[in-house]
């Protein structure tokens, strides 16, 4: 059943690559590409975190993850899946992962390991996280595992850990999940109980169909606009699903870098200085807009009409848009999201909320208040009525819609949002104590309005600035936010003294 699997994808691949725009790499240039990440990457892979081993192997409610051969080897992918699977009591556990070139190592020694603890496995294959979370949802499987390291390097992967209900552990049932990791208290199985593996082809087209039966996405008139979408695959996941719906709904379809092979053409990050290849895509073919996702689809950034990438945050600003439009209710953000999407929320007279960084922070408050929509301002965008995480292919369909609905170019509805300024980077704070810095800034500027549900955000009325040490890399993130360009400058520039 596998092989033949593979073939089927194949011919798929085939079948769409005379929409291609860019001829995939050759050997060579595959191997000098890899070659760049890795030198691009070394000074990244160093750095020290609160939440990493000495080796960097990363623990939080985003996953266990490292760079393949360094910290997270075979061994210890083994120890913890097979803690998760102990974690599952030994149930179903659904299994899927992204293009990476790693990912069918690390998914041989995750089944071995799952079934060892006595886990019926069900390998669902190359897919996106938000498809593996659906089918664990769907199939009342015990949990499921993701095998990505979503927008980090290509050197590095990870176990993304899905409970019963199709959504990540809670930061509880993780602790319990490394507690039986690093207690032994690991129950592997005896000779006649050990768990088997099947296999399971229609994940992808279930995920999409789930997405075609939501009540306003109208796919008659969808294909009778025919929109024309230019979409960056970045060689990841996406290309087994977001081509094919497109084309579903009528699309007229230009994608680069489709083929899942794992050699990521781009930084995997769908940010606006990564994303020249598709805006230069979306001019010379004309589209009406641009997809960019990263390696595991649970992010879609967009390119307007005129090529200019509007950055992740408008992905979920125009969703929320469109979905308090049909259908008001709450909506969840998390603490770096933009305060655009609550100034929507208060125009369609709904409740907004902020929770911690991370997508099952998120969900849970979601599932709490009875939000409609919610997510993170990356480009991860939580539609309940498909499932409670991030998933780029939904948010795809309603920007389309919205788009549809409104008679308006994607570059008119970003100018209809509120207005909006802001600035994302990362800081290396090599000797520094990440915590001593945040509790400087708190000291010094206890004019601000302090919240510190994730680190530190400072709102000042007319902007705010969210400092917080980053779940997925060895970093400190620092978010700035304000309405006019001018005053975002200046916030930025009068915290820079604190990282010196």
């Amino acid at each position: 059943m596998a092989s033949r699997k593979k073939k089927e994808t194949k011919k798929e691949h085939a079948k769409s690559s005379r929409q291609e725009i860019t001829k995939l790499p050759t050997k060579g240039r595959v191997r000098a590409k890899v070659e760049g990440l890795l030198k691009d990457s070394a000074q990244e892979r160093s750095r020290p975190t609160e939440k990493s081993s000495p080796d960097n192997l990363m623990i939080s409610v985003s996953g266990i993850r490292g760079v393949i051969g360094q910290s997270l080897t075979p061994e210890r992918v083994a120890r913890y899946a097979a803690a998760f699977g102990t974690w599952c009591n030994g149930g179903k556990v659904v299994v899927g992962t992204d293009s990476r070139v790693s990912g069918p190592i690390v998914k041989g020694a995750v089944v071995s390991a799952l079934m060892s603890a006595g886990c019926q496995v069900v390998d669902v294959g190359l897919v996106p996280t938000p498809t593996v979370e659906i089918t664990a949802k769907n199939l009342h499987a015990h949990g499921g595992i993701a095998i990505t390291a979503s927008h980090n390097p290509v050197q590095w992967n990870a176990l993304k850990l899905i409970g019963p209900r199709g959504m990540f552990l809670t930061q509880s049932q993780m602790s319990e999940v490394i507690e039986i990791a690093e207690e032994g208290a690991i129950s592997y199985a005896t000779w006649d109980r050990l768990g088997k593996q099947s296999f399971y082809d229609h994940a992808v087209q279930n995920h999409i169909d789930q997405i075609l039966d939501l009540p306003f996405v109208n796919k008659d008139k969808l294909q009778e606009r025919a929109f024309k979408v230019a979409v960056d695959c970045v060689n990841g996941a996406a290309g087994v699903i977001v081509p094919k719906l497109l084309k579903l709904l009528g699309c007229e379809v230009f994608v680069i870098n489709e083929e899942p092979h794992g050699i990521f053409s781009r930084n995997p990050e769908p940010t606006p200085e990564n994303l020249e290849a598709l805006s230069q895509a979306v001019t010379e073919f004309g589209c009406d807009v641009g997809f960019a996702l990263d390696p595991d689809v649970d992010r879609l950034a967009l390119v307007s009409q005129k090529g200019t990438p509007l950055g992740e945050e408008y992905t979920l600003a125009l969703a929320t848009e469109f979905m308090l439009s049909h259908h008001p209710g709450p909506v969840v953000i998390n603490a770096s999201t933009s305060a655009m999407v609550m100034e929507i929320a208060k125009k369609y007279k709904v409740h907004s909320y902020r929770t911690k960084v991370g997508e099952i922070n998120v969900s849970t408050r979601m599932k709490e208040t009875g939000a409609v929509i919610g997510g993170e301002g990356n480009g991860g965008v939580i539609l309940p009525l498909v499932h409670y995480g991030r998933d780029a292919v939904s948010a795809a369909v309603l920007i389309l819609q919205l788009m549809l609905d409104r008679a308006q170019s994607i570059d008119s509805l970003q100018e209809s949002m509120p207005a909006s300024f802001m600035k994302k980077e990362k800081v290396e704070l090599k000797n520094l104590d990440p915590d001593d810095v945040l509790n400087t800034i708190v000291r010094g500027n206890k004019s601000a309005k302090i919240d510190t549900i994730d680190g530190i955000r400072l709102d000042f009325g007319d902007c705010w600035i969210h400092f917080r040490k980053s779940n997925t890399e060895p970093v400190l993130r620092i978010i700035a936010e304000a309405k006019e360009a001018g005053r975002l400058k200046e916030l930025l520039n009068s915290f820079t003294g604190y990282f010196k």
